[in-house]
Protein backbone atom coordinates (compact mmCIF):
# COMPACT_ATOMS: atom_id res chain seq x y z
CA UNK A 1 0.00 0.00 0.00
CA UNK A 2 2.43 2.32 -0.73
CA UNK A 3 2.03 6.28 -0.68
CA UNK A 4 4.16 7.70 -3.97
CA UNK A 5 5.75 11.13 -3.30
CA UNK A 6 2.76 13.12 -1.95
CA UNK A 7 1.67 16.58 -1.58
CA UNK A 8 -1.06 16.27 1.74
CA UNK A 9 -4.21 17.62 0.99
CA UNK A 10 -5.63 18.13 4.47
CA UNK A 11 -9.45 17.49 4.52
CA UNK A 12 -10.06 21.13 5.90
CA UNK A 13 -14.03 20.07 5.02
CA UNK A 14 -15.23 21.58 8.38
CA UNK A 15 -13.42 24.80 7.85
CA UNK A 16 -15.31 25.21 4.58
CA UNK A 17 -17.85 28.05 4.26
CA UNK A 18 -21.43 27.02 4.76
CA UNK A 19 -22.99 27.20 1.63
CA UNK A 20 -19.79 24.70 0.56
CA UNK A 21 -20.98 21.50 -1.20
CA UNK A 22 -21.55 18.75 0.68
CA UNK A 23 -18.63 15.47 0.63
CA UNK A 24 -20.03 12.03 0.35
CA UNK A 25 -19.30 11.05 3.78
CA UNK A 26 -19.83 7.59 3.50
CA UNK A 27 -16.99 7.18 1.67
CA UNK A 28 -15.57 9.34 4.04
CA UNK A 29 -13.56 6.78 6.14
CA UNK A 30 -11.68 7.92 9.65
CA UNK A 31 -8.45 8.23 7.79
CA UNK A 32 -9.12 10.68 5.15
CA UNK A 33 -5.63 11.51 4.17
CA UNK A 34 -5.94 13.05 -0.11
CA UNK A 35 -2.58 12.70 -1.47
CA UNK A 36 -1.52 13.59 -4.77
CA UNK A 37 1.53 11.86 -6.82
CA UNK A 38 3.94 14.23 -7.83
CA UNK A 39 6.77 13.43 -10.61
CA UNK A 40 8.84 10.73 -8.90
CA UNK A 41 12.15 8.36 -9.45
CA UNK A 42 11.13 5.75 -11.64
CA UNK A 43 13.68 3.60 -9.38
CA UNK A 44 11.75 4.36 -6.22
CA UNK A 45 8.87 2.46 -4.86
CA UNK A 46 5.43 3.69 -5.94
CA UNK A 47 2.50 4.13 -3.23
CA UNK A 48 -0.04 3.63 -5.56
CA UNK A 49 1.00 -0.23 -7.05
CA UNK A 50 -1.21 -1.62 -4.33
CA UNK A 51 1.53 -4.01 -3.08
CA UNK A 52 0.82 -2.85 0.54
CA UNK A 53 3.06 -2.11 3.50
CA UNK A 54 5.19 -4.13 5.95
CA UNK A 55 4.50 -2.25 9.11
CA UNK A 56 3.41 1.46 10.00
CA UNK A 57 4.26 3.60 13.09
CA UNK A 58 4.62 6.88 14.44
CA UNK A 59 7.70 8.11 16.27
CA UNK A 60 7.74 10.15 19.57
CA UNK A 61 6.96 13.27 17.77
CA UNK A 62 3.87 11.45 15.88
CA UNK A 63 5.09 11.46 12.73
CA UNK A 64 4.14 7.86 10.73
CA UNK A 65 6.51 5.88 9.17
CA UNK A 66 5.60 3.44 6.37
CA UNK A 67 7.20 0.92 5.76
CA UNK A 68 7.94 -1.86 2.33
CA UNK A 69 10.94 -3.51 1.82
CA UNK A 70 14.09 -1.70 2.27
CA UNK A 71 12.01 1.75 1.75
CA UNK A 72 9.89 3.83 3.89
CA UNK A 73 7.75 6.58 3.19
CA UNK A 74 8.13 9.65 6.23
CA UNK A 75 4.69 10.86 7.04
CA UNK A 76 1.86 11.59 4.69
CA UNK A 77 4.04 13.20 2.08
CA UNK A 78 7.09 13.29 0.28
CA UNK A 79 9.04 10.27 -1.49
CA UNK A 80 10.26 6.87 -0.83
CA UNK A 81 13.81 7.27 0.79
CA UNK A 82 15.89 3.82 2.17
CA UNK A 83 15.10 2.85 5.31
CA UNK A 84 18.77 3.19 6.63
CA UNK A 85 18.11 7.26 6.19
CA UNK A 86 15.71 7.31 9.01
CA UNK A 87 17.18 4.06 11.05
CA UNK A 88 21.25 3.74 10.16
CA UNK A 89 21.64 0.73 12.24
CA UNK A 90 18.39 -1.05 11.07
CA UNK A 91 20.24 -2.32 7.70
CA UNK A 92 23.94 0.09 7.78
CA UNK A 93 24.96 -2.57 10.71
CA UNK A 94 22.39 -5.60 10.88
CA UNK A 95 22.07 -5.75 6.83
CA UNK A 96 18.17 -5.59 7.15
CA UNK A 97 16.30 -5.72 3.96
CA UNK A 98 12.69 -5.75 5.72
CA UNK A 99 10.87 -4.86 9.11
CA UNK A 100 7.98 -7.31 9.96
CA UNK A 101 6.19 -5.29 12.51
CA UNK A 102 6.75 -1.96 14.03
CA UNK A 103 4.67 0.04 17.04
CA UNK A 104 4.85 2.80 19.43
CA UNK A 105 5.21 1.59 22.79
CA UNK A 106 1.85 3.19 24.62
CA UNK A 107 3.78 3.04 28.88
CA UNK A 108 2.81 6.01 30.53
CA UNK A 109 3.97 3.93 34.15
CA UNK A 110 7.22 3.49 32.52
CA UNK A 111 9.49 6.56 31.25
CA UNK A 112 12.17 4.67 29.63
CA UNK A 113 10.02 3.05 27.67
CA UNK A 114 6.48 5.34 26.60
CA UNK A 115 6.44 6.11 23.06
CA UNK A 116 10.06 4.49 22.35
CA UNK A 117 9.56 2.47 18.37
CA UNK A 118 9.72 -1.10 18.36
CA UNK A 119 10.41 -2.73 15.08
CA UNK A 120 10.62 -6.66 14.93
CA UNK A 121 12.40 -8.73 12.04
CA UNK A 122 12.29 -12.45 12.26
CA UNK A 123 13.03 -13.53 15.43
CA UNK A 124 14.39 -10.29 16.74
CA UNK A 125 12.98 -7.36 18.34
CA UNK A 126 14.81 -3.77 17.82
CA UNK A 127 14.27 -0.50 20.18
CA UNK A 128 15.11 2.62 18.79
CA UNK A 129 13.84 6.52 20.53
CA UNK A 130 14.71 9.67 18.92
CA UNK A 131 15.59 7.14 15.42
CA UNK A 132 19.02 5.84 17.18
CA UNK A 133 19.07 2.22 18.20
CA UNK A 134 19.15 1.77 21.96
CA UNK A 135 21.92 -0.14 23.77
CA UNK A 136 21.54 -3.68 24.39
CA UNK A 137 19.43 -4.21 20.55
CA UNK A 138 18.41 -5.87 18.76
CA UNK A 139 17.52 -8.89 21.21
CA UNK A 140 15.67 -12.21 20.67
CA UNK A 141 11.46 -11.40 20.85
CA UNK A 142 11.08 -13.64 23.93
CA UNK A 143 13.69 -11.08 26.15
CA UNK A 144 11.07 -8.56 25.99
CA UNK A 145 8.42 -10.02 24.84
CA UNK A 146 7.83 -13.43 26.48
CA UNK A 147 5.09 -15.57 24.66
CA UNK A 148 5.13 -13.50 21.63
CA UNK A 149 6.12 -15.81 18.38
CA UNK A 150 8.05 -14.44 15.65
CA UNK A 151 7.95 -13.78 12.57
CA UNK A 152 5.12 -11.65 12.99
CA UNK A 153 2.77 -9.59 10.54
CA UNK A 154 1.77 -6.45 12.21
CA UNK A 155 1.80 -4.82 15.52
CA UNK A 156 -0.23 -1.91 16.65
CA UNK A 157 -0.32 -0.32 20.94
CA UNK A 158 -3.61 -0.08 22.96
CA UNK A 159 -3.71 2.30 25.65
CA UNK A 160 -5.80 0.93 28.50
CA UNK A 161 -9.41 2.60 28.04
CA UNK A 162 -9.26 1.56 24.15
CA UNK A 163 -8.34 -2.21 25.45
CA UNK A 164 -8.86 -3.71 29.01
CA UNK A 165 -4.86 -2.95 29.88
CA UNK A 166 -2.04 -1.14 28.26
CA UNK A 167 -1.56 -4.08 25.66
CA UNK A 168 0.15 -4.22 22.55
CA UNK A 169 -1.61 -6.81 19.50
CA UNK A 170 0.35 -8.86 17.42
CA UNK A 171 -0.54 -10.83 14.46
CA UNK A 172 0.50 -13.92 12.79
CA UNK A 173 -2.24 -15.42 10.26
CA UNK A 174 -5.28 -15.04 12.05
CA UNK A 175 -4.09 -15.30 15.30
CA UNK A 176 -4.13 -12.06 17.68
CA UNK A 177 -1.62 -11.95 20.54
CA UNK A 178 -2.64 -9.90 22.96
CA UNK A 179 0.41 -8.87 25.49
CA UNK A 180 -0.35 -7.89 28.75
CA UNK A 181 2.25 -4.00 29.27
CA UNK A 182 2.30 -4.64 32.77
CA UNK A 183 1.83 -8.56 33.61
CA UNK A 184 3.71 -9.30 30.47
CA UNK A 185 0.93 -12.33 29.66
CA UNK A 186 -0.44 -13.18 26.34
CA UNK A 187 -3.85 -13.75 25.67
CA UNK A 188 -4.16 -15.24 21.89
CA UNK A 189 -7.84 -14.80 20.02
CA UNK A 190 -8.31 -16.17 16.94
CA UNK A 191 -10.13 -13.74 14.77
CA UNK A 192 -10.72 -15.54 11.19
CA UNK A 193 -13.33 -12.96 10.15
CA UNK A 194 -10.52 -10.33 9.65
CA UNK A 195 -8.18 -10.50 6.91
CA UNK A 196 -4.39 -11.40 7.60
CA UNK A 197 -2.89 -8.19 8.45
CA UNK A 198 0.41 -6.78 6.63
CA UNK A 199 0.43 -4.17 8.91
CA UNK A 200 -1.74 -2.18 11.72
CA UNK A 201 -2.39 1.48 12.50
CA UNK A 202 -4.07 2.88 15.61
CA UNK A 203 -4.77 6.43 14.48
CA UNK A 204 -7.65 9.42 16.46
CA UNK A 205 -8.52 6.27 18.73
CA UNK A 206 -9.61 3.91 16.00
CA UNK A 207 -7.74 0.37 14.80
CA UNK A 208 -7.20 -0.69 11.18
CA UNK A 209 -5.79 -3.31 9.28
CA UNK A 210 -3.98 -2.92 6.29
CA UNK A 211 -4.19 -5.93 3.96
CA UNK A 212 -2.78 -5.86 0.53
CA UNK A 213 -4.38 -2.69 -1.31
CA UNK A 214 -6.97 -2.28 1.40
CA UNK A 215 -7.71 -1.93 4.77
CA UNK A 216 -10.29 -2.58 8.00
CA UNK A 217 -11.26 -0.69 10.57
CA UNK A 218 -11.79 -3.43 13.57
CA UNK A 219 -12.07 -3.33 17.72
CA UNK A 220 -9.29 -4.02 19.57
CA UNK A 221 -11.03 -6.36 21.78
CA UNK A 222 -13.28 -7.61 20.26
CA UNK A 223 -12.34 -7.98 16.92
CA UNK A 224 -15.84 -6.75 15.58
CA UNK A 225 -15.18 -4.70 11.86
CA UNK A 226 -16.88 -1.57 12.58
CA UNK A 227 -17.52 2.02 11.30
CA UNK A 228 -18.72 1.10 7.87
CA UNK A 229 -18.70 -1.38 5.04
CA UNK A 230 -15.17 -2.45 4.70
CA UNK A 231 -12.26 -4.12 3.18
CA UNK A 232 -11.94 -0.20 1.17
CA UNK A 233 -9.10 0.42 -0.96
CA UNK A 234 -6.50 2.24 0.89
CA UNK A 235 -5.58 3.92 -2.80
CA UNK A 236 -9.02 5.79 -2.00
CA UNK A 237 -8.31 7.47 1.11
CA UNK A 238 -4.62 7.75 1.86
CA UNK A 239 -3.09 8.58 -1.33
CA UNK A 240 -4.57 10.11 -4.29
CA UNK A 241 -4.40 7.77 -7.30
CA UNK A 242 -4.95 7.55 -11.17
CA UNK A 243 -9.00 5.95 -11.44
CA UNK A 244 -9.28 6.43 -7.69
CA UNK A 245 -10.61 9.13 -4.76
CA UNK A 246 -13.96 9.41 -3.24
CA UNK A 247 -13.79 13.03 -2.86
CA UNK A 248 -11.29 14.72 -5.64
CA UNK A 249 -10.14 18.15 -5.62
CA UNK A 250 -9.77 19.11 -2.06
CA UNK A 251 -7.02 21.63 -1.50
CA UNK A 252 -5.59 23.61 1.40
CA UNK A 253 -8.08 25.81 2.82
CA UNK A 254 -6.98 29.40 3.24
CA UNK A 255 -6.39 30.75 6.18
CA UNK A 256 -8.71 33.88 5.54
CA UNK A 257 -11.80 31.66 4.14
CA UNK A 258 -12.17 29.85 7.74
CA UNK A 259 -14.76 30.13 9.67
CA UNK A 260 -15.46 27.69 12.63
CA UNK A 261 -18.95 27.33 14.27
CA UNK A 262 -17.57 26.28 17.61
CA UNK A 263 -14.63 24.99 19.76
CA UNK A 264 -13.16 23.08 22.80
CA UNK A 265 -10.78 20.55 24.91
CA UNK A 266 -12.12 17.60 26.48
CA UNK A 267 -10.50 16.82 29.92
CA UNK A 268 -8.41 14.65 28.62
CA UNK A 269 -6.88 17.47 26.30
CA UNK A 270 -8.49 16.59 22.77
CA UNK A 271 -8.76 20.06 21.13
CA UNK A 272 -12.27 19.74 18.53
CA UNK A 273 -13.52 22.38 16.27
CA UNK A 274 -16.85 22.14 14.78
CA UNK A 275 -17.99 23.92 11.03
CA UNK A 276 -20.94 22.76 8.61
CA UNK A 277 -22.04 19.09 9.48
CA UNK A 278 -17.68 18.70 10.42
CA UNK A 279 -15.55 18.54 13.02
CA UNK A 280 -11.49 18.16 13.32
CA UNK A 281 -8.85 17.16 16.04
CA UNK A 282 -6.56 19.86 16.33
CA UNK A 283 -3.98 18.26 18.94
CA UNK A 284 -3.13 15.84 16.22
CA UNK A 285 -1.26 18.49 14.25
CA UNK A 286 0.60 18.64 11.79
CA UNK A 287 -1.85 15.77 10.39
CA UNK A 288 -5.52 17.75 10.31
CA UNK A 289 -8.16 15.96 9.52
CA UNK A 290 -11.90 16.66 9.28
CA UNK A 291 -14.59 14.27 9.75
CA UNK A 292 -18.26 14.18 10.17
CA UNK A 293 -19.99 15.16 13.02
CA UNK A 294 -22.22 12.07 13.52
CA UNK A 295 -18.99 10.19 12.90
CA UNK A 296 -18.57 10.60 17.19
CA UNK A 297 -21.50 12.03 17.90
CA UNK A 298 -24.20 10.32 15.79
CA UNK A 299 -27.37 12.10 17.23
CA UNK A 300 -25.74 15.33 16.04
CA UNK A 301 -26.19 15.46 12.09
CA UNK A 302 -26.94 19.02 11.54
CA UNK A 303 -24.45 20.70 12.63
CA UNK A 304 -23.75 22.68 15.84
CA UNK A 305 -24.47 26.23 17.51
CA UNK A 306 -21.50 25.81 20.35
CA UNK A 307 -19.86 23.13 22.39
CA UNK A 308 -17.97 23.12 25.92
CA UNK A 309 -16.59 20.32 28.40
CA UNK A 310 -16.98 19.66 31.47
CA UNK A 311 -16.29 17.02 33.85
CA UNK A 312 -15.60 14.25 31.22
CA UNK A 313 -18.85 15.85 29.39
CA UNK A 314 -19.25 17.51 26.11
CA UNK A 315 -22.47 19.69 25.89
CA UNK A 316 -23.30 20.60 22.20
CA UNK A 317 -25.68 23.21 21.46
CA UNK A 318 -27.90 23.04 18.40
CA UNK A 319 -31.02 25.24 18.13
CA UNK A 320 -32.73 25.51 21.80
CA UNK A 321 -31.25 21.73 22.43
CA UNK A 322 -28.48 20.80 24.16
CA UNK A 323 -27.00 17.23 24.29
CA UNK A 324 -24.51 15.63 26.67
CA UNK A 325 -22.01 13.05 25.82
CA UNK A 326 -20.23 11.61 28.50
CA UNK A 327 -16.25 11.76 27.12
CA UNK A 328 -14.90 8.78 29.23
CA UNK A 329 -17.28 6.12 27.45
CA UNK A 330 -16.57 7.17 23.80
CA UNK A 331 -18.71 9.69 23.10
CA UNK A 332 -21.95 8.36 24.40
CA UNK A 333 -25.07 9.96 24.74
CA UNK A 334 -26.24 10.18 28.26
CA UNK A 335 -29.36 8.93 28.85
CA UNK A 336 -32.40 11.19 29.04
CA UNK A 337 -30.89 13.48 26.23
CA UNK A 338 -30.86 16.12 24.46
CA UNK A 339 -33.35 18.44 26.69
CA UNK A 340 -34.12 22.20 25.95
CA UNK A 341 -31.23 25.08 26.60
CA UNK A 342 -34.21 26.23 29.27
CA UNK A 343 -34.56 22.73 31.17
CA UNK A 344 -30.65 22.19 31.12
CA UNK A 345 -29.00 25.61 31.46
CA UNK A 346 -31.91 28.16 32.33
CA UNK A 347 -31.80 30.23 29.47
CA UNK A 348 -33.28 30.90 25.77
CA UNK A 349 -32.32 32.04 22.35
CA UNK A 350 -29.84 31.52 19.76
CA UNK A 351 -26.11 30.54 21.51
CA UNK A 352 -23.15 31.71 19.81
CA UNK A 353 -20.31 30.79 21.60
CA UNK A 354 -20.00 28.87 24.64
CA UNK A 355 -16.93 28.14 26.80
CA UNK A 356 -15.37 26.67 30.20
CA UNK A 357 -12.29 27.33 31.72
CA UNK A 358 -9.77 24.70 33.72
CA UNK A 359 -11.05 23.96 37.30
CA UNK A 360 -13.90 25.92 36.97
CA UNK A 361 -17.79 25.64 37.58
CA UNK A 362 -19.06 28.32 35.85
CA UNK A 363 -19.80 28.04 31.57
CA UNK A 364 -20.10 31.29 30.03
CA UNK A 365 -22.81 31.61 27.36
CA UNK A 366 -22.60 33.87 24.29
CA UNK A 367 -25.86 35.35 22.75
CA UNK A 368 -25.82 38.12 20.64
CA UNK A 369 -23.91 40.89 22.64
CA UNK A 370 -24.75 39.68 25.71
CA UNK A 371 -22.40 36.80 28.08
CA UNK A 372 -23.93 35.18 30.41
CA UNK A 373 -22.49 33.55 33.89
CA UNK A 374 -24.08 30.13 34.44
CA UNK A 375 -22.83 27.50 37.89
CA UNK A 376 -22.86 24.16 36.18
CA UNK A 377 -22.73 23.08 40.05
CA UNK A 378 -25.59 24.48 41.07
CA UNK A 379 -29.30 22.72 40.57
CA UNK A 380 -31.23 24.58 39.09
CA UNK A 381 -28.64 25.83 36.83
CA UNK A 382 -29.44 29.98 36.37
CA UNK A 383 -27.55 32.82 35.13
CA UNK A 384 -25.65 34.81 38.11
CA UNK A 385 -24.00 37.30 35.76
CA UNK A 386 -24.71 38.78 32.74
CA UNK A 387 -22.70 41.76 31.08
CA UNK A 388 -22.71 43.37 27.36
CA UNK A 389 -19.88 42.55 24.80
CA UNK A 390 -17.92 45.23 22.71
CA UNK A 391 -18.87 43.19 19.64
CA UNK A 392 -21.49 40.67 18.70
CA UNK A 393 -21.89 38.42 15.89
CA UNK A 394 -19.50 35.98 17.63
CA UNK A 395 -18.84 32.34 15.95
CA UNK A 396 -17.08 30.40 18.94
CA UNK A 397 -14.59 30.85 22.46
CA UNK A 398 -12.37 28.79 23.84
CA UNK A 399 -10.70 28.93 27.52
CA UNK A 400 -7.17 27.58 28.08
CA UNK A 401 -4.49 28.42 30.76
CA UNK A 402 -3.76 30.93 28.38
CA UNK A 403 -6.49 32.87 28.15
CA UNK A 404 -9.89 33.06 26.21
CA UNK A 405 -9.63 33.16 22.49
CA UNK A 406 -13.05 34.29 21.48
CA UNK A 407 -13.65 33.86 17.64
CA UNK A 408 -15.81 35.75 14.75
CA UNK A 409 -14.46 35.11 10.76
CA UNK A 410 -11.55 34.11 10.11
CA UNK A 411 -9.73 36.51 13.38
CA UNK A 412 -9.87 35.75 17.10
CA UNK A 413 -9.47 38.13 20.28
CA UNK A 414 -7.21 37.49 22.88
CA UNK A 415 -8.40 38.17 26.76
CA UNK A 416 -6.65 37.33 29.69
CA UNK A 417 -9.91 35.96 31.62
CA UNK A 418 -14.07 35.95 31.10
CA UNK A 419 -13.83 39.18 33.66
CA UNK A 420 -11.72 40.70 31.23
CA UNK A 421 -13.83 39.10 28.27
CA UNK A 422 -16.94 40.45 30.20
CA UNK A 423 -15.73 43.59 31.00
CA UNK A 424 -14.02 44.74 28.46
CA UNK A 425 -15.42 48.47 26.60
CA UNK A 426 -12.77 48.26 23.29
CA UNK A 427 -11.96 45.08 21.68
CA UNK A 428 -8.08 44.15 21.37
CA UNK A 429 -6.48 44.27 18.22
CA UNK A 430 -7.77 41.44 15.84
CA UNK A 431 -5.51 38.32 15.68
CA UNK A 432 -5.37 35.99 12.46
CA UNK A 433 -5.84 32.34 11.67
CA UNK A 434 -2.30 30.37 10.58
CA UNK A 435 -1.35 26.90 9.26
CA UNK A 436 -0.22 25.97 12.75
CA UNK A 437 -3.69 26.67 14.50
CA UNK A 438 -5.85 25.57 11.32
CA UNK A 439 -3.51 23.61 9.44
CA UNK A 440 -5.02 26.39 6.21
CA UNK A 441 -2.32 28.49 4.07
CA UNK A 442 -1.73 31.61 4.13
Amino acid sequence: MELSTTTLFILCLALTLTNAAPVNHDAAVDVALIVTRDSVDASLPDRCDGIGFDAITPDENGTTFFFRGSHLWKGFRGPAQLSNESFQQLDDIHNIGHVDAAFRMHNIKQEGDHDHMYFFVDDKVFRYYGHALENGYPKDIQQDFPGVPSHLDAAVECPKGECMADSVLFFKGHDVHVYDIATKTVKTKTWSHLPVCTSALRWLEHYYCFHGNNFTRFHPVLGQVSGGVYPKDARDYFMKCPNHGHGGGHTFLNCSDIKIDAITTDDAGKRYVFAGTNYMRLDTKPDFHAFPIARSWKEVTNGVDAVFSYTDNMYLIKGDQVYIYNAAAQYTLIQGYPKTLKEELGIEGHVDAAFVCPNDDTVYIIIGGTIRAIDLSATPRVVTQEWTLPFSDIDAALCSAEGINVFKGATYYHYESPMTLATSRIAPEPQHFNTAMMGCKK
